[in-house]
């Protein structure tokens, strides 16, 4: 099958030359590659922030850090014969870091932010096998790069409709409405809807799932024809959660089979990402892995609930049962007992506002042949 690469220009901010990067969610915006479902692509990524943290900055130079910026993502990538209901299948081969990553403390960001608000900084050197840090010396950080932004551009209908159930939360959660300061593309009639990149969504997102490391698997349920696909806010390592609003930040290649399951998304009715992984540090689990579903704080009335990782939680195991109904053949009773007995649930993200997302997780090597 074909390879194909998409490089970006680590010198410049996308601000100035955006070529293949952008940093909104909108389904216009224009593909940076179109390629054929079986295909593999190495995309070149950014860091989250476009380079503002450099190695060596003080905490106190953080004030001239825009977020406003973030996430920088590469593509989108367009699948032929992407159509909505479909679902897109992402095999994670390789994700290939450099030397350097840092975690930070943002004022009004973080579970804590209200204990630590920062500015604070911690600057990584990057190694094959692990990760140290001077100012935290005797202590060794295991590799375990994953992408914390993949997702699909929404479908206009889905794209203002999450824009007008965010609004109503506006005045009792922290929402970032869209914004036309620093989008990328800057064209106001895309960037005066468009989603920034802080949250997670039912095409993906920021979903900081850790547990998506080369050989896992991710699938996308299609809301536009194409697809169009977009990655990038790299992590060299993860604690679930990512607690404090940073993860070790870093850029990345990531290379990755596309393909696609005509009808898959509506067949199940799976309106949320989910994925299969490896087996982890689990025991017994064996080389079957895991299938995991994921969930958001959105009640039945399509309503926000802001963080609410019991509302997410919820929604996680209903797409579980959903799944083994299909899948397995299996009443929603006995499918709910099941995930109860040999499951986990994972809080994945808590602090990309106002969702957090929780992931499902259940041992393939439960099932006999």
């Amino acid at each position: 099958m074909p390879h194909h690469h998409i490089s970006v220009d680590h010198g410049h901010s996308i601000c100035d030359k955006p070529g293949c990067s952008h940093n909104r969610w909108h389904p216009l915006i224009e593909p940076a590659l179109r390629i054929a479902p079986g295909d593999t692509v190495e995309i070149e990524t950014r860091d989250s922030l476009d380079g503002q943290i450099r190695p060596g900055m003080k905490a106190g130079e953080m004030v001239d850090v825009v977020l406003d910026r973030a996430h920088v993502l590469t593509g989108p990538v367009f699948v032929e014969g992407a159509e909505p209901g479909d679902l897109l299948v992402v095999d994670i081969l390789e994700i290939a870091t450099p030397d350097y990553g840092f975690t930070a403390l943002f004022p009004g960001l973080g579970l804590l932010q209200d204990r630590y608000p920062g500015p604070f900084l911690l600057h990584w050197e990057l190694g094959p096998d692990h990760a140290t840090c001077d100012d935290l010396p005797g202590i060794r950080i295991p590799a375990a790069p994953f992408m914390g932004v993949m997702g699909l551009a929404p479908s206009l209908a889905r794209l203002r409709a999450v824009n007008r159930r965010e609004a109503d939360i506006a005045g009792r959660a922290l929402v970032l409405p869209p914004e036309t300061n620093f989008a990328v593309p800057p064209d106001p009639a895309i960037a005066g809807e468009a989603w920034r990149t802080v949250a997670a969504h039912e095409t993906g997102g920021n979903m900081d799932v850790r547990q998506l490391v080369a050989g896992s698997t991710l699938y996308l349920p299609v809301e536009v024809p194409g697809a169009l696909f977009s990655v990038g806010d790299a992590h060299f390592a993860q604690g679930d959660g990512e607690s404090c609003g940073t993860a070790i930040e870093t850029s990345a290649t990531i290379t990755a089979r596309f393909g696609l399951i005509k009808g898959e998304a509506a067949r199940r009715r799976q309106q949320s990402p989910s994925y299969r992984c490896a087996a982890s540090e689990t025991p017994g689990i064996g080389a079957a892995g895991w299938f995991a579903t994921t969930g958001l704080p959105i009640d039945p009335a399509g309503a926000v609930g802001p963080i609410d990782a019991t509302l997410a939680a919820r929604n996680a195991a209903a797409a579980m049962v959903d799944a083994l109904v299909i899948e397995r053949g299996l009443t929603p009773e006995q499918a709910y007992c099941l995930f109860s007995v040999a499951g986990d649930l994972r809080i994945s993200s808590i602090v990309n506002t106002p969702h957090a997302l929780v992931s499902a997780l259940l041992p393939q090597s439960i099932f006999t042949p």
